[in-house]
């Protein structure tokens, strides 16, 4: 047997890792959206080889490469998608991505054992949809970010979000890449032999895979458009950039007091209409108003200004060390009016789990001064007249934060973030292009009022019809046509998301099985032969001589990468 060449099963590690970094660039603020499907086709060949090249070598649980190639593909990408998180702390950045790409170690074992499996193509695109529904939910409720829906926020995937929301649109991007990877693995499988059958399936899949986001190309807007009205955000901004800006609460309050009293004098002079209602962001006012009278005051100021409610962003203490993330109606006769409490509170930036023990190694936690408390309802408000759906900042990133919210009769879907913590990182862009996805997948248009941006105004097929700068004060006013009914996304809800999780973890299951059913495929080791030649002396034929079969190729061996991807895997 040709003994593998020296360190050739790394190469698939390398690949994972290179296909993890080509993810990154996907996602704003780069957004080379059809990065994504590529990606994940050099993740499915880069799993599948490294569990072939394993299993070759004779070695037990050939899976494991597989989902070492997960973890390298997970790492390439969290550190380098989620580097605005350095803004909270170095260590809490590391930290984070290498948790998540812990996440990917499933994926790659499981990505190599079903490709024993009949139908492979499908199989692994649905184990994506598992990772990202476990990663999105455990622990502390999960991490949403960097789900390849949120790659897509404007490509021909996108309107599938109105179908089965995030997670279909995930599946259809996943499935385009493992077809494109079954595709590649018929091409060089070709070189040898492959039969007519082969390149049947192999096109059977790509059709399958460019029909599916044709299909949402043909899906219309399903909710009913209502009476435009006029709406405005306002984007005060904040003096400073990164943790700082949580210490700046009466500048911050006064900025917005400011920019809602030129956007009223605009409404005076005739050269803006009025609105219906107005909205502040998140932290936009970060003094109690309940407690501070000065503070209720410009609160009460700014509402007169415009003769209108606006939906305040206010911090309300509820002990020591302790408060609640509020959107507040604020009334310009009787004050503050109905409220929502953010539910999905961020780990490490609104609150900080395991506050004594962490602490102790990492300095940074100490600048996120205390704990938010959870609210329990949706965000479900009237304001001047128009219902809305209100999710705060990060909630908009979790799916049955925004479902919730969305009724039927809600017919503008309202963001209120702050973001100068991450300012200028890539993770507006980042929230933005998620904003777009829901305004598609639950047929609303939406409006997004951040401290320093971004801001903006996205109508309901996701169209981003207005957008501000970051750290500088703006005004988002727009004439809004609410929708109203519900999608085929906001009537199944997470089933599709759990019919799909559930396809994925059996057929990983059934993977394994046939892989314990298998013959070893190590190659026997071939003895010296003595043979006579024709002098009547003996002379020995080494191993070396011995030229291998078809299906070992250039530097092959069982242990290669030629080896790993020949015929004789299923």
């Amino acid at each position: 047997m040709r003994r593998p060449r020296p360190g050739v099963h790394w190469i698939p590690q390398i690949a994972a890792a290179v296909s993890g970094l080509l993810l990154v660039a996907a996602f704003p603020p780069i957004g080379w959206w059809w990065l994504a499907p590529l990606s994940v086709a050099g993740f499915t060949l880069s799993a599948r080889a490294a569990s072939a090249m394993r299993e070759r070598r004779g070695l037990r649980r050939p899976a494991v490469a597989g989902a070492w190639a997960g973890f390298w593909f997970g790492l390439g990408f969290c550190v380098f998608s989620f580097k605005w998180l350095t803004t909270v702390g170095t260590d809490a950045w590391i930290i984070l991505s290498i948790i998540e790409a812990l996440y990917f170690m499933p994926l790659g074992a499981g990505t190599a054992a079903v490709s024993r499996l009949r139908g492979a193509v499908l199989w692994q695109a649905l184990l994506w949809i598992a990772e990202e529904a476990l990663r999105s939910r455990w622990p502390l409720q999960g991490f949403s970010w960097g789900r390849l829906a949120f790659s897509q926020s404007h490509t021909p995937f996108t309107p599938l979000a109105a179908l089965g929301g995030a997670p279909l649109v995930s599946f259809a991007t996943a499935l385009v890449g493992t077809a494109l990877a079954a595709l590649l693995l018929t091409v060089y499988r070709s070189r040898v032999r492959v039969g007519r059958l082969a390149w049947l399936a192999t096109g059977g899949w790509l059709l399958l895979a460019a029909a599916v986001p044709t299909v949402g190309l043909l899906v219309p807007l399903q909710t009913t458009a209502g009476k435009p009205v006029q709406l405005a955000a306002i984007q005060g901004d904040v003096p400073r950039t990164g943790l700082d800006a949580y210490g700046q609460a009466s500048a911050v309050l006064d900025n917005h007091v400011a920019v809602t009293e030129q956007y009223a004098a605009q409404i005076a002079a005739g050269k803006t209409p009025q609105p219906a209602a107005v909205f502040w962001p998140e932290d936009s006012d970060d003094v109690d108003p309940y407690q501070d009278p000065v503070a209720y005051a410009k609160l009460m100021q700014a509402a007169q200004a415009v003769h209108r409610p606006i939906l305040v962003g206010a911090i309300v203490e509820t002990g020591p060390q302790q408060a609640r993330n509020e959107g507040i109606v604020w009334d310009p006769a009787t004050g503050p009016g109905q409220s929502y409490t953010k539910r999905h509170l961020v780990p490490f930036g609104e609150y900080i789990p395991w506050r004594a023990e962490l602490s102790k190694y990492i300095s940074e936690l100490s600048r996120v001064p205390r704990d938010y408390v959870p609210g329990n309802a949706p965000g479900v408000l009237t304001i001047g007249g128009v219902h809305i759906a209100d999710v705060i900042c990060f909630e908009v990133a979790y799916d049955d934060m925004v479902r919730d919210s969305v009724r039927s009769d809600t017919g503008v879907l309202v963001v209120q973030t702050n973001n100068a913590t991450y300012g200028w990182s890539g993770q507006p862009e980042q929230q933005l292009a998620i904003t777009q996805l829901r305004a598609v997948e639950h047929g609303r248009p939406v409006l997004i009022a951040a401290t320093s941006g971004i801001s903006g105004y996205i109508t309901a097929d996701g169209n981003v019809q207005q957008e501000t700068r970051q750290f500088t004060p703006a005004i988002i006013a727009a004439d809004v046509t609410p929708r109203t009914g519900l999608t085929l996304a906001d009537r199944v809800g997470v089933w599709p998301e759990l019919a799909m999780t559930a396809g994925a973890l059996l057929t990983w299951a059934a993977g394994v099985r046939v892989g314990r059913r298998r013959p070893a495929t190590v190659q026997p080791v071939v003895q010296p032969t003595v043979q006579p030649d024709s002098g009547g002396s003996q002379s020995v034929q080494s191993p070396e001589s011995v030229r291998p079969h078809s299906g070992e190729g250039p530097g092959g061996g069982s242990g290669s990468l030629s080896a790993a991807l020949s015929p004789t895997e299923s």
